[in-house]
């Protein structure tokens, strides 16, 4: 988990820390779920290809 200089990407383990995180509860596991489902979500669109962004021959 470190960038290109050798230094520990801090975003990355902060991550790491919550989705290793045991629920006391069924509403924080539903919680964690949550933000891991968020997490997808917001990952699928940012590696959407959009087909509205290319440009056709008429």
């Amino acid at each position: 988990m470190s960038d290109s200089n050798g230094l520990v990407d801090k975003n990355l383990s902060n991550v790491v820390e919550e989705l290793a995180q045991e629920p006391v509860n069924s509403h924080q596991a539903q919680q964690i779920q949550q933000d891991k489902n968020d997490r997808r979500h917001q990952d699928a669109l940012n590696h959407d290809d959009s087909t509205d962004l290319q440009h056709f021959k008429s």
